[in-house]
Parts: structure tokens; C-alpha cells; sequence
């Protein structure tokens, strides 16, 4: 098979004019809302009542606190059942300002920190007959980006009020599943098929990163000992970055996975270090590496950096896989997965406990996200959110 040669974007950007600028408009909403206050001591605190407040909108459905955990607190969204929530990230200059995505075309914004979310539409995206699911959303300054499933880009350079769809070409080799806004009118983005385009001249034009596919890649390097590479079906199936900007992913299969460091040419595969198919790999806040495999169990990278040498770390996952790990600081981290499963680490990741508190919510936790050390999320299926309270 001939090799793919990723081409710079600037002709994966059709020439248009400047599409109109589509602004929120709320989703038609019909009944009132009861909003709890937050809790205000964790534990200990028998003697003291908690404060409720009651408000009611004619158009705003805000998030609902009642299920209280030990240090999370769990928000009910104003969304339909069986919505995956996907990512989420804040606006710098507004660090009360945020934005939720998910599957089903899924957008929510917050203004209050998180407590309470309202759902919003984009109007480009609901004249046509997709359903996007999307995937990535990243904020600097005021400039914003969110890519979704069938491929759609959207800009907005006022913190959300309004948003810019950004045309693309059929060409884009693979699904966006990854956006990461890198400057003034400059991001990052990639695709599950491994190529990645950098643009600094807000999204019109778009250059190539990397000069081929994973796919292609491997046809040149299946002969090097990559165990499983001739079974890759051409997509990721996760795909994290550090803030340095490197990037690891995992193939579909989860039987190797993949590097890319700037400046690289091509993705650089490895065998994985462990029996077990990996489920998700990513970054600890001392720049080491963490990798989940199927069936629970967690494991950490000897060292910092880019290495193929792991070790296995105790957990009590009750043989629930675990999907995601978010670090706080470089000693707190909290790991996420099937069936509610949250565990919680004080010293980087050697030890771990079970949150059981959580142990009743009846989703899978994708995805551990936190802004700051003072703010963090944990995102589910069925709408499940958790809002980290210290």
C-alpha cells in the first residue's frame, strides 16, 4: 500500500465567504426548575442546616444539586436521558464562564463556576441533518474551539457569545477528535486517524504537523516488532496531549500505542509493556505517563517523559475497568470508570482508595477533567456529572 502523505490543509479549507456569525439561541424549555444550594460542609456538620434557595425561569433549566458524595458533589443537567458527556473547559478571562459538549449535539454553558448549566444550540449546526456528537472544546483568552462528529469546526473569538463554522473539505483524513487552541487565533487539532494540522490564522488555513497517517506509518514499520500492528484498523481509540505538547493515543485495538513529540515526522508505535489491552493512556502532573488496561487495572510509568517501562500499581476497582485518570497536583489524582467506580490518590498515584460514596451512581465515568486545583468535573454517561468540592 502506497503511503499517505498528509497534504498542508490550506487546501482542506474550502474558499467560501465569510459564513454569518450563528449565536446561541436556548433550546424551547417549558417547565420550572428547583436549584439546591451547594453543600456546605462535607462532614461532621449535623448541627448546621443547609441554606436552600428556590428560582424558577421561563426559559432556563439550571442543574439541580441533590446527591451529595464526600468530595464530589453530583449536578442533574437539563438534557436528555442517555447523553455521553464528552469534555469541558472554561474561558480564562472569565473563569466562571464554561462550556459542556456531549453526544446528541449536546452544548451546555455555565456562568456561575458550574453550578448550575443551561443548554444552548448552535444554529449552523441544527439547520442540517447531522446529529454531532462532540468531542473537544479548548479556550485561550477569549478565543475558543470546538470539533465534533461528522467533522464540524467552530470559532468563537468573544468567549462563546457568538460562534464562526469554519468550513472543511471532504479530504480531512479521519474524524476530529482532539482541539487544542495554542495562541492568538492559533490551535492544534487531530484526527482519529492520526493526522494533525496546526493553523494560525484563525482556522482558514491549516498546515500538516505530521506527514502521513498512523495507517501508513505502520505499513512502512509492521516489519519492526510492533506486536498487533497488522490488525490496526486505522483509528484511535483515545488520543491525550501534554501541556508541552506531546502526545500519546491508543490504537483501536488497544494492543500498542502510539507517540508524537513537535517536530516529529511521523507517529512513533510501541509495543505495549503489559498483557492485558490498554484502555487509555495519559499524563501525570509530574510529566510521567499512566496507562489503564481492560479489566482495572492501572499502571505508571517508571520516570518522567516518553518511556516504554511501566509498573503496576495496586487499586480496588472490584474488576470494573477504569477509563480515566485527572490529576489535581502532582500528589492528588482521582481515577474514574465503569459502573460509578472512583478511586482517589494523596501521593502521585502509588496508593489509591475507593470512593464508595459513588458507588450508587449507576453510569460509566469517562472522563476526569480538572481546570485548577479548586475546580473539577467528572463526566459520564446518562448525563452523569460530578463537580469536585474539595
Amino acid at each position: 500500500m502506497a503511503n499517505l502523505r498528509l497534504p498542508s490543509l490550506t487546501c482542506l479549507i474550502r474558499t467560501t465567504t465569510t459564513p454569518p456569525q450563528p449565536r446561541f439561541i436556548p433550546r424551547a424549555c417549558s417547565s420550572q426548575t428547583t436549584s439546591l444550594s451547594r453543600r456546605q460542609l462535607v462532614s461532621q456538620a449535623a448541627t448546621l442546616s443547609l441554606s436552600v434557595s428556590v428560582a424558577s425561569t421561563l426559559c432556563e433549566q439550571p442543574a439541580k444539586s441533590e446527591e451529595i458524595l464526600s468530595a464530589w458533589e453530583r449536578l442533574y443537567l437539563p438534557i436528555d436521558p442517555g447523553v455521553v458527556l464528552l469534555d469541558i473547559a472554561f474561558v480564562p478571562d472569565e473563569s466562571n464562564h464554561g462550556f459542556l459538549l456531549g453526544t446528541r449535539q449536546t452544548i451546555l454553558e455555565t456562568k456561575d463556576g458550574g453550578r448550575t448549566w443551561v443548554l444552548r444550540s448552535i444554529q449552523s449546526a441544527e439547520e442540517e441533518d447531522f446529529n454531532y456528537r462532540f468531542n473537544s472544546i479548548s479556550f485561550q483568552g477569549k478565543e475558543g474551539w470546538i470539533v465534533g462528529k461528522p467533522n464540524i469546526l467552530l470559532y468563537t473569538s468573544d468567549a462563546g457569545q457568538t460562534w464562526d463554522r469554519i468550513p472543511l473539505s471532504a479530504q480531512l483524513p479521519g474524524d476530529m477528535v482532539f482541539i487544542k487552541a495554542t495562541g492568538e487565533k492559533s490551535a492544534e487539532m487531530v484526527t482519529d486517524q492520526g493526522a494533525i494540522y496546526v493553523t494560525s490564522n484563525r482556522g482558514y488555513n491549516w498546515k500538516a504537523a505530521v506527514q502521513e497517517t498512523v495507517s501508513a506509518t505502520l505499513n512502512r514499520t509492521v516489519s519492526s516488532g510492533i506486536s498487533g500492528a497488522s490488525y490496526y484498523t486505522g483509528t484511535f481509540n483515545t488520543v491525550n496531549r501534554s501541556p508541552d505538547g506531546n502526545y500519546v493515543a491508543v490504537s483501536s485495538r488497544g494492543n500498542f500505542y502510539l507517540t508524537w513529540e513537535p517536530g516529529q515526522a511521523y507517529w512513533q508505535p510501541h509495543n505495549r509493556a503489559v498483557a492485558r489491552r490498554i484502555q487509555n493512556m495519559g499524563w501525570r502532573a509530574d510529566g510521567g505517563l499512566w496507562l489503564l488496561v481492560r479489566g482495572g487495572g492501572l499502571y505508571l510509568s517508571k520516570g518522567t517523559g516518553l518511556t516504554e517501562e511501566f509498573e503496576e500499581v495496586p487499586v480496588q476497582s472490584r474488576g470494573f475497568g477504569i477509563l480515566d485518570v485527572g490529576y489535581r497536583s502532582k500528589e492528588e489524582a482521582w481515577a474514574a470508570g465503569g459502573s460509578g467506580i472512583l478511586l482517589k490518590t494523596t501521593n502521585g498515584g502509588k496508593t489509591w482508595i475507593r470512593d464508595r460514596a459513588a458507588d450508587n451512581i449507576a453510569a460509566n465515568l469517562y472522563s476526569v477533567k480538572f481546570i485548577d486545583e479548586n475546580k473539577g468535573f467528572v463526566l459520564g454517561n446518562d448525563g452523569v456529572l460530578l463537580q469536585y468540592l474539595g
